[in-house]
């Protein structure tokens, strides 16, 4: 009897145990696929993508078009895999949160709206075409409460039409090398703005630009782009213009082919320029073919240009993206010991960003934005050309998220992209034919310490005896460099560049 006892002593304190251990009450999102929305976007038996939850203080725009880079607000995402439509899925506190998980969101009032981001093509998750997005709910949130807040995905991201006009064409083009590397369909789009003479001159041939948009840009940019473009002024000369779109699911693929992205320098030049050349009337030689582009977009037209030489004429290049890893946004990818991208050698937190020369963003809470995204975000961007894959098949991460530490190996493979790298290791063959076609402008006060990078390069190709045109422009930021003067410069010596072997 006494043995009995003690067993129920036993069995009873433990039981007190596990009620004093329970965890608190929890906050989640109960969020339903409903079987006609996920019809109606695609969605047979089962998708799998990454579900998102965005809070806004603010009710001035629907929170799935966060986050917003320099004054994010908190949101969450988890992994979801073969979601079948009539089910829900829970959002809870084991999800991904930004700036912390959900059990630290501090109490109030907040909109509210869910979004499933199964999209291939958009780097943001809000225009994926068929991405399913809830209404907004405005609640009182208090993560140690228990609540249970219930969204629907029942509203559908629709595809915009390309308003064509009489100048302005888009270009849909199934990319052979790009659908057998993914294993589906995949398309290259681009916008082709027509000179303003195209039609009234049947038999000529223009040369052609194409431009690269920076981050979160796409081919639709040609639209604005077209109805400010200037007429060709004395001593120019008409071109094409090619807007491309470096759009992908990871971000930017920067016309890089890599591991993660593919073939997609390749597919440029074997399948979409000759499809261009083909269907307009171009001057279809390398001495009439020019390429430039901002931010990503000016380092993916380096790269075009450092790559493929003998396909473009010449490069005008403007903020771009870090052309040497030596100065990686102010962190030395190579030094030995490895750096830390959070912290410096003071232990003082590493900025990212600046308004003038106040910092304004920092690598820590930036890159955590990204992880959070899971794929779209900036950083996560450059893993996912520079980067080789891990053992899930995802671009391998350049740091420790914990410490920020560099992971050697990794940057050792980045030296790949490496640009300052690639033509030092290569000017033997390359130096002859960049001749006269290197131009690069940034600001001395880049809104993302890039210009540290330019300069870094320009001193290289300076002791290579290069003939390379590179501008800091003082007081100036990201954007600010590239001012209508600068465009109508680019342009002039575009038109010098080719008229130096053609007949006006």
């Amino acid at each position: 009897m006494m043995r009995c006892f003690w067993l129920c002593v036993s069995a009873a304190v433990l039981a007190a145990r596990v009620i004093w251990a329970a965890p608190p009450p929890a906050l989640d999102f109960e969020v339903l696929l409903p079987v006609e929305a996920a019809a109606e976007a695609g969605i047979e038996a089962s998708v799998s993508g990454r579900l998102y939850v965005f809070l806004s203080r603010q009710a001035r725009r629907e929170p799935r078009f966060g986050p917003d880079w320099f004054a994010p607000e908190p949101f969450f995402g988890m992994d979801v895999r073969d979601w079948q439509p009539g089910t829900t899925r829970t959002l809870g506190p084991e999800a991904d949160g930004f700036p912390a998980p959900l059990h630290q969101l501090p109490a109030g009032e907040y909109y509210v709206q869910a979004i499933l981001d199964h999209d291939f093509y958009n780097q943001h998750h809000a225009r994926g075409v068929n991405n399913l997005y809830s209404e907004v709910r405005h609640c009182m949130l208090d993560p140690q409460s228990p609540q249970s807040v219930a969204l629907v995905v029942d509203r559908r991201v629709r595809a915009e039409p390309f308003p064509e006009n009489e100048h302005v064409k888009e270009v849909v083009l199934r990319s052979e090398l790009l659908s057998q590397f993914h294993g589906r369909e995949v398309v290259e789009r681009a916008a082709v703005v027509l000179p303003s003479s195209y039609w009234q001159r049947p038999e000529a041939r223009y040369p052609v630009v194409y431009l690269i948009p920076g981050f979160g840009g796409s081919h639709r940019d040609a639209l604005v782009y077209a109805r400010g473009a200037p007429p060709a002024g004395e001593g120019e000369v008409e071109f094409i213009r090619v807007m491309l779109s470096g759009q992908c699911k990871w971000g930017h693929h920067v016309y890089a082919d890599s591991a993660t992205n593919g073939p997609r320098g390749r597919a440029l030049i074997e399948e979409l320029i000759p499809y261009i050349d083909r269907t307009y009337r171009t001057v279809a030689q390398p001495t009439a073919r020019f390429v430039s582009g901002h931010s990503s977009g000016g380092w993916s037209s380096l790269w075009l240009q450092v790559t493929y030489p003998d396909t473009f004429g010449g490069v005008w290049s403007t903020s771009p993206d870090p052309v040497d890893f030596r100065d990686y946004q102010q962190v030395d990818l190579y030094a030995n010991p490895p750096l830390s991208l959070y912290y410096d050698e003071q232990g003082g937190r590493r900025p990212i960003a600046r308004r003038g020369t106040q910092p304004v963003l920092w690598y820590d809470a930036f890159g955590k934005m990204d992880d959070v995204l899971g794929r779209g975000g900036q950083l996560r961007s450059f893993e996912a050309v520079f980067s080789p894959l891990d053992d899930q098949g995802l671009p391998r991460k350049l740091w420790d998220r914990q410490t920020g530490r560099i992971d050697p190996e990794v940057a050792r493979a980045w030296q790949a992209y490496d640009l300052r790298l690639v033509i030092e290791r290569n000017w033997q063959t390359l130096g002859p034919k960049l001749a006269g076609k290197l131009h690069i402008v940034t600001g001395s006060l880049d809104t993302f310490y890039l210009e540290g990078a330019v300069i870094k390069l320009s001193e290289s190709l300076r002791a290579l005896g290069s003939d390379a045109q590179i501008e800091i422009v003082p007081d100036k930021d990201h954007g600010s460099v590239l001012t209508p003067e600068l465009v109508r410069r680019m342009r002039r010596e575009m038109s010098q560049a080719y008229l130096k072997h053609h007949a006006p």
